[in-house]
C-alpha cells in the first residue's frame, strides 16, 4: 500500500483544471464563496448544478460530480482537500486538511500499561498478531521493530484525499480526517486526525462512522463508529463495531469485536471481545474471545506509582454481572469469573475454570468444569459463522483459530494433571483449601478436575486421530511450546522467527505461513507431544470422547428443562 488510500480510491477520469471566469459567476450566483477562485479546481466531468452553498478555502480538487447520479456539495466549508469522483459532501461545517496533515497514521496507542511503556504504533494494515507483539515485547519493539516501521513508514505518503464514492453528510468538524473509497460518514459530531478506511472490493463497505462520534487519532480500517461513540488514541480494526457512546481511549480493537455503552482504557481487545453494558469498564487488560457481563470492572492504579498494572484474561474468558479484577493477574483460558478478585491471581494453569471471588477479594477456583458447558461448543460454532469479514472480499488482516480445545488449552489441561496430583499430596489448611499462587481449592475439586481435563484431553484426541492412529513420534524429540498470538496459536518458534524478521511485510508472511499451515503444525505437536500413556487405540479413545459428549449433551438437557420450568412458571 502506497498511500493510506490506495490509487483506486482516486479516479483518474478526467483533467482537473481551473475554473473559467463564467464557471465562477455560476458558482457564486448558486451561493458559493472562495477566499481566491484561483485555488479551485474541477474535472472536466463535474456538473456545477451539484455544488451549491460552499465556502472554498485554500487549494481543493473537485473530481467529478452529477446531481443526476447523487453526487453533490452543498452547505459546506471546504479547506485544503482533494474530493475524488462522484462524493457527497453535505451539511458539513468544515472539513479541512492541514499542510503534511498525519491523519491519524502513526498515531502511539498507550496499550495495556497506560504509563506509555509499551506503545503500540498504528498505521493502515495493522494486524492483531503484529500489534501484540509491539504490546507485549516493548524492549524487542524499540530496539528491533522500531526502525523497521520507520522505514515502513517511508513509503507509505499521506495525502488529503476523499475518495471516490464517499459521503460525508450532517457533520460539525472534519480536520484532517481522510475518507476512503466508498465509505460514508453521517452526522459525526467531531473528527480530527484520522483515516476511515474501506478495503471491500464488494459494494458493501464494513468501515463506517455515524451519528454523534467524537473521535480524536484514530484509524478505522473496515470498522464501525457510530451513535455516539467517543474515542481517543484508537484503532478499529476489521469488523470491530464500537457504538452506543462506548468512550475508549488508547485501545485496539481487532476483527469482530463489538463494544456499546461501557468504557475502555488502554485496552487490547482481540478478535471478538465483546461488551454490551453501561456499567463495565475494560482496563489495562487483553483479551479474546472475550464476553463481558454487566458491572464488568478493573483496576490498573494502586496509587503508588501511577497506572502500570495490567493484566490478560485468555481466550474465552467470561464475566459476570458486577465482577472485579485487580490487576496484575492472568486468568485461564475459557473461565468464568465471579465476584471480587483483590489477590492478583494467575490461574492461567488452569483452563476452562470457574473464579469465585470470596468475602476477602481471594480467588476460589474450580477447575476444568467449563469443560461440561454446553455453550462452549456453540461458541466454537457461532464465532466463525458472526465473522463480518468474509462476505466482503477483504484482505484478511487478522489471522483467527476458532479452536476451543487446540495445543495451547490441551497443553494446559496436560500441565495442569500434574500440579493437580502435587496439590493433593499437600494437606488442606484449616479452613479445608489447598492454597497455590493466591488461588484457593477444595479437595474434591482437583480430584473431578482431573477427571475432566483427562475427558477433554481425549475429545481433542478423538477429533484428531484416524483410523490409522498417532502420527510418527521420533525418538527423542521434545515436543514445542504454543503461544496464543491475538487469537492465532502458534509454536515459539514461529514467533522467534517473527522476532528475527527484517520488514513488516516479512513479520506478516511468518504469521501468514504458521496460520496456513496450522493443522500441520498442530499434528507434528500431536506427534511429539503425547507419550504411550494417551496412545490408546482409537476404539478406546472414542470412548472417551463419547463419555465428554454425554457429559456435555446432559448439561444442554438439564438447561433446556430448567428454561422450560422458567417459561412455565412465567406463562400466562
Amino acid at each position: 500500500m502506497e498511500n493510506y488510500i490506495n490509487s483506486s480510491d482516486i479516479s483518474a477520469r478526467g483533467i482537473r483544471r481551473h475554473l473559467e471566469g463564467q464557471e465562477r459567476d455560476r458558482l457564486e450566483k448558486q451561493g458559493c464563496r472562495a477566499d481566491r477562485w484561483e485555488d479551485v479546481e474541477i474535472s472536466g466531468s463535474t456538473s456545477l448544478d451539484a455544488i451549491h452553498d460552499v465556502d472554498f478555502a485554500g487549494p481543493v480538487s473537485i473530481g467529478a460530480l452529477s446531481r443526476a447520479e447523487g453526487s453533490v456539495l452543498e452547505r459546506t466549508r471546504l479547506k485544503n482537500v482533494v474530493l475524488g469522483d462522484n462524493v457527497t459532501i453535505r451539511d458539513v461545517a468544515l472539513l479541512e486538511f492541514e499542510p503534511e496533515a498525519p491523519c491519524g497514521f502513526g498515531t502511539e496507542v498507550a496499550v495495556l500499561d497506560e504509563s506509555g511503556s509499551r506503545p503500540v504504533s498504528i498505521y493502515p494494515g495493522l494486524s492483531a498478531q503484529t500489534a501484540l507483539l509491539m504490546a507485549r515485547e516493548p524492549a524487542w519493539c524499540e530496539n528491533h521493530l522500531r526502525p523497521i516501521l520507520s522505514d515502513y513508514f517511508e513509503t507509505m505518503s499521506v495525502a488529503p484525499y476523499i475518495g471516490d464514492n464517499a459521503r460525508v453528510e450532517r457533520c460539525g468538524l472534519l480536520m484532517n480526517v481522510a475518507v476512503g473509497r466508498g465509505v460514508t460518514v453521517e452526522g459525526a459530531e467531531s473528527l480530527r486526525n484520522g483515516m476511515i478506511i474501506n478495503n471491500s472490493t464488494a459494494n458493501k463497505p464494513l468501515a463506517y462512522v455515524g451519528a454523534g462520534v467524537n473521535a480524536e487519532n484514530f484509524i478505522v480500517e473496515d470498522g464501525r463508529l457510530d451513535s455516539g461513540a467517543i474515542i481517543r488514541n484508537c484503532f478499529i480494526g476489521q469488523g470491530a463495531s464500537v457504538e452506543k457512546q462506548f468512550s475508549a481511549h488508547d485501545s485496539l480493537f481487532f476483527a469482530n469485536t463489538q463494544v456499546e455503552n461501557g468504557e475502555a482504557c488502554a485496552v487490547f481487545a482481540g478478535p471478538y471481545t465483546v461488551s454490551m453494558h453501561k456499567s463495565s469498564l475494560l482496563i489495562g487488560c487483553q483479551t479474546s474471545f472475550m464476553n463481558a457481563g454487566s458491572g464488568t470492572n478493573q483496576s490498573n492504579h494502586m496509587y503508588k506509582l501511577g497506572p502500570v498494572h495490567w493484566g490478560i484474561l485468555e481466550r474465552g474468558v467470561k464475566t459476570s454481572s458486577d465482577s472485579y479484577l485487580m490487576l496484575g493477574a492472568k486468568i485461564g483460558a475459557f473461565s468464568m469469573l465471579m465476584g471480587q478478585h483483590k489477590t492478583h491471581p494467575d490461574s492461567s494453569q488452569f483452563p476452562f475454570s470457574y473464579l469465585f471471588g470470596d468475602e476477602k477479594g481471594a480467588t476460589v477456583v474450580v477447575p476444568g468444569v467449563m469443560l461440561r458447558s454446553c455453550g462452549l461448543m456453540r461458541d466454537e460454532k457461532k464465532w466463525p459463522a458472526r465473522d463480518r469479514r468474509l462476505k466482503r472480499r477483504l484482505p484478511i488482516h487478522d489471522r483467527i483459530v476458532f479452536d476451543v480445545l487446540n495445543p495451547l488449552t490441551v497443553e494446559k489441561m496436560l500441565s495442569a494433571s500434574d500440579v493437580i496430583d502435587a496439590l493433593l499430596n499437600k494437606p488442606a489448611d484449616d479452613d479445608r483449601y489447598v492454597r497455590y499462587r493466591g488461588m484457593k481449592f477444595t479437595r474434591a475439586s482437583l480430584e473431578r478436575a482431573k477427571f475432566l481435563y483427562t475427558l477433554g484431553i481425549y475429545k481433542y484426541l478423538d477429533l484428531h486421530i484416524d483410523e490409522t492412529g498417532f502420527p510418527y513420534r521420533e525418538p527423542g524429540h521434545i515436543s514445542a511450546e504454543w503461544v496464543d498470538i491475538a487469537g492465532l496459536p502458534v509454536p515459539r518458534t514461529c514467533l522467534e522467527r517473527v522476532k528475527r524478521a527484517e520488514s513488516i511485510e516479512e513479520i506478516e508472511r511468518v504469521f501468514d505461513e504458521a496460520f496456513n499451515h496450522y493443522r500441520n503444525l498442530e499434528r507434528a505437536w500431536i506427534a511429539s507431544r503425547f507419550d504411550d500413556r494417551w496412545r490408546k487405540p482409537k476404539a478406546v479413545i472414542s470412548e472417551f470422547a463419547s463419555q465428554f459428549d454425554k457429559m456435555v449433551e446432559e448439561d444442554r438437557a438439564r438447561y433446556l428443562e430448567d428454561l422450560a420450568a422458567q417459561n412455565a412458571m412465567l406463562a400466562l
